[in-house]
C-alpha cells in the first residue's frame, strides 16, 4: 500500500471527539440531501455536552429526519438554511428556523468573502482511493467553500457513497478528523405517478425536440417526464439534481449530451437525490459530472447549451401567465429567485423554452388555472418569462402573445367545467372581449384524438390538431396573408376584413355540428397556422357536411390540402355520417384536383361556373350482371 493511502480507519475517532472540540456560539456546515453526515448530526442532537450551546447549523437545504421539528424548539442551536422549501418551511414559518435569502449562484461567494462565515464543517465523503482521494459524492454545493473556511473539517466516511467524477476530489490531508457512518444515506424513493401527472408529462414531452438540454428535480412530474422522454434522441441534462428518471433516460439512449456546449458529452449536477439503485449506478461512472451550484446554477452556463429547457412544477397559473409556485414538502428549487436562475439561463439559450406544468385541478376539485393568483404565497411574477403552460388537457403557448389571448390559450387548458366560468369572469374584468363566445360542450367533446404530423415535399414538416378557441388570432393573421384571388375562391365573396366578431365565431366551433382541422409549422407548441379545412353538418341534407379548405398561398401544391381531405374523410366516418357535399368554383382548378385524387369517387355537377361535389362515404359496390 502506498504511503499516501493510509488506511483510513486508523484515523478514525469517535463522534464525541469531534464533538469535544465545538464551542459555544460555533457555526456548524452540514451536507445536504444525500450527503447529510447523519451519523455526526445524530451524536449532535443527543448530546448533552455542556459545550453544545448555542450552535448555528447551516445547510444549503434541509432534507433529512436527523433535525427533528422537537430538536429545533431546543435552544442549543439554530438552524439556518437557505431554502424554504421541503421540511425547512414550516418551521421557517413557524419561526423555528432561519431563512438566508439568497440564489444559489451567489451562495459560494458570500462564503468565500466571509459574509457567512463556519467555523465547523461536517462533510460526508467516500473511503479514498488509491492515490488517497475521497470524492464528495453526491453533493458539491459548496463543501469546498466551506473546507477552506473552517478551522475544523471532519469527514463522514460513508462507503455507501458513490465515488463521483467532477470537482468532487479531497485529499484525505484535507480533514482534522474522519468518522466512520454508522448510517446509511438519505435514499429518495420514486414518487408514485397517476393518470393525471402521466398526461401531464405526455404533454410537456410533446414540445421538447430531439437535442434539448433539461434541467431535473424530484416529484410525480419529473417521474412521469423521464417515462415519456425515452424515445427522444440526443438530449443533455444540465440539472441541479441527478434523479433515478435522469437515471434511466440515460440507460434508454435518449440522453447523450451530444449537442451541449457546457461540459458536452456529460451529464451536469450538483446533487444526486433518488434510491440505492441510483447511488449504485453513479459510482465511478464517467458520465455523470458533479460541479459547485455556482457553476450549475448559472444562467450564463445554463445558455451555453442550446435548447435549454427548462420545466417547473407549480401550483396555480392565473390568466395572465401569473405563476404560484409550490411551498412545503416537495418543493425543491422553487423559490422565485432559484427559478430565474434556469429561466435566465433558458432565456439565452438558442432556441431554449420555459415550461411551466401542473394538473388543472388539485386533489381536492379545486380549479389550479384562475382568473388571479395574488393572494397565494410564493409567487413568480415575472410572466413575461412563462413561456408555455402545460395541464393534461394541453399546451398553452404564451411566447409573444397579448393578455388576452393569453387568457383565452390558458382557458384551453383548463379543467373543462372550469372554463365557462374563467370565460365570464375574464369578461367582466375586461380580460377578454365582452362579446366573447364560449361553447360549454367544447371541453368535453374536443376531438384531441386529432393530432398527427406528416412530411411533405420539400421537407416541410406539418403538424395537424382540431382548431381551437384561442387560435383566433393565428387564424386572422392566415386570412391576411391570402390574396383576393383566394379569399374569393374560399368564400365566393371579395372579404376584406375578418374582424374580432366574425373569426371568433369561426373558431368556437359547436363540436357536435363542425369539425375543424388546422395545419401548423414551427416548433411544437408554438407553431404558425398555415391551413385549415373543416365540415359542418348541412342541415338541407341529413347525414352530409359541408366540407371546405384553405391553404397558406406559399404552402400549395406540396399536398397538404389532400393530407387534410383524407382526415376529414376519416373524422366524417367516424361520426357516423353518409357523406361530404362542397361548392366549388369552376376556376379553381388546385381544389379540384384535390378531390379527383382523393381515395373516394366524386360526383359533379355544374351550375352557374359552380361545381357541386358529392362524395358517398360508402359507395355502393357494383356487380356484374
Amino acid at each position: 500500500m502506498a504511503e499516501n493511502q493510509r488506511n483510513w480507519e486508523e484515523l478514525v475517532v469517535p463522534p464525541e471527539k469531534v464533538l469535544a472540540r465545538i464551542e459555544p456560539g460555533m457555526a456548524v456546515f452540514l451536507g445536504t440531501g444525500v450527503a447529510e453526515p447523519r451519523t455526526l448530526v445524530k451524536h449532535l442532537m443527543a448530546s448533552e455536552a455542556v459545550n453544545i450551546q448555542d450552535l448555528e447549523l447551516i445547510q444549503i437545504v434541509s432534507f433529512g429526519e436527523a433535525i427533528t421539528v422537537q430538536a429545533m424548539h431546543s435552544r442549543k442551536f439554530r438552524l439556518k438554511t437557505f431554502f424554504s422549501g421541503w421540511v425547512a418551511d414550516e418551521a421557517i414559518s413557524g419561526g423555528r428556523v432561519d431563512l438566508i435569502p439568497s440564489r444559489f449562484v451567489k451562495i459560494p461567494e458570500l462564503v468565500e468573502t466571509g459574509q457567512i462565515h463556519f467555523d465547523v464543517a461536517f462533510i460526508q465523503i467516500t473511503p479514498p482511493n488509491l492515490g488517497g482521494y475521497c470524492s464528495l459524492g453526491v453533493a458539491v454545493d459548496i463543501a469546498r467553500q466551506v473546507m477552506d473556511q473552517a478551522g475544523i473539517v471532519v469527514g463522514e466516511v460513508n462507503p455507501k457513497i458513490p465515488f463521483t467524477y467532477g470537482d468532487t476530489f479531497v485529499p484525505l490531508s484535507d480533514f482534522d478528523y474522519l468518522v466512520k457512518a454508522e448510517d446509511d444515506p438519505i435514499y429518495f424513493p420514486r414518487w408514485p405517478v397517476d393518470d393525471v401527472f402521466d398526461q401531464v408529462a405526455a404533454n410537456v414531452a410533446s414540445v421538447i425536440e430531439d437535442g434539448s438540454c433539461l434541467g431535473f428535480s424530484i416529484g410525480p412530474l419529473y417521474d412521469a417526464l423521464g417515462k415519456q422522454l425515452v424515445h427522444k434522441r440526443h438530449l443533455g441534462i444540465h440539472s441541479p439534481f441527478i434523479t433515478d428518471a435522469i437515471m434511466d433516460l440515460v440507460r434508454s439512449g435518449a440522453v447523450t449530451n451530444r449537442f451541449k456546449a457546457a461540459y458536452k458529452g456529460k451529464c451536469l449536477a450538483s446533487y444526486a437525490l433518488g434510491t440505492e439503485e441510483l447511488l449504485a449506478w453513479l459510482d465511478r461512472n464517467p458520465l455523470v459530472e458533479f460541479q459547485s451550484i455556482e457553476t450549475v446554477f448559472n444562467p450564463i452556463v445554463i445558455g451555453r447549451n442550446p435548447r435549454a429547457v427548462t420545466v417547473l412544477p407549480v401550483r396555480k397559473v392565473d390568466l395572465s401567465g401569473r405563476v404560484a409556485l409550490h411551498v412545503g414538502r416537495g418543493n425543491v428549487v422553487a423559490t422565485a429567485g432559484e427559478v430565474m436562475n434556469f429561466l435566465n439561463g433558458s432565456a439565452l439559450s438558442a432556441g431554449g423554452l420555459s415550461i411551466f406544468a401542473l394538473p388543472s385541478r388539485n386533489r381536492r376539485g379545486e380549479p389550479n388555472i384562475l382568473l388571479s393568483v395574488e393572494q397565494w404565497p410564493n409567487l413568480f411574477t415575472i410572466y413575461e418569462a412563462v413561456d408555455m403552460v402545460v395541464t393534461e388537457y394541453g399546451v398553452a403557448n404564451l411566447r409573444g402573445r397579448t393578455v388576452r389571448e393569453r387568457a383565452q390559450a390558458l382557458i384551453d387548458v383548463a379543467h373543462p367545467d372550469d372554463r365557462g366560468s374563467l370565460v365570464e369572469r375574464a369578461k367582466e374584468e375586461n380580460i377578454l372581449y365582452r362579446d366573447q363566445i364560449y361553447y360549454c360542450e367544447t371541453g368535453y367533446l374536443y376531438p384531441s384524438a386529432i393530432n398527427t404530423s406528416a412530411t411533405f415535399k420539400g421537407g416541410v414538416e406539418v403538424r395537424f390538431r382540431a382548431i381551437k378557441p384561442s387560435d383566433e388570432e393565428e387564424m386572422r393573421r392566415l386570412f391576411y396573408r391570402f390574396s383576393d384571388k383566394a379569399v374569393y375562391y374560399r368564400y365566393f365573396t371579395p372579404i376584406k376584413v375578418m374582424p374580432h366578431a366574425r373569426m371568433q365565431a369561426y373558431v368556437n366551433v359547436d363540436p357536435n355540428q363542425v369539425v375543424s382541422i388546422v395545419g401548423l409549422v414551427g416548433p411544437p407548441g408554438q407553431g404558425r397556422i398555415i391551413a385549415e379545412a373543416r365540415f359542418g353538418k348541412d342541415p338541407r341534407r341529413p347525414g352530409y357536411a359541408d366540407v371546405a379548405f384553405v391553404v397558406d398561398e406559399q404552402y400549395q401544391g406540396l399536398g397538404i390540402a389532400s393530407k387534410m381531405y383524407e382526415m376529414l374523410i376519416d373524422e366524417a366516418r367516424k361520426r357516423g355520417l353518409k357523406g361530404l357535399v362542397a361548392d366549388v368554383l369552376g376556376t379553381n382548378t388546385p381544389m379540384m384536383k384535390v378531390f379527383e385524387k382523393g381515395p373516394l369517387p366524386v360526383k359533379a355537377t355544374i351550375s352557374g361556373g359552380i361545381y357541386q361535389l358529392v362524395i358517398d362515404l360508402e359507395p355502393q359496390i357494383q356487380t356484374d350482371v
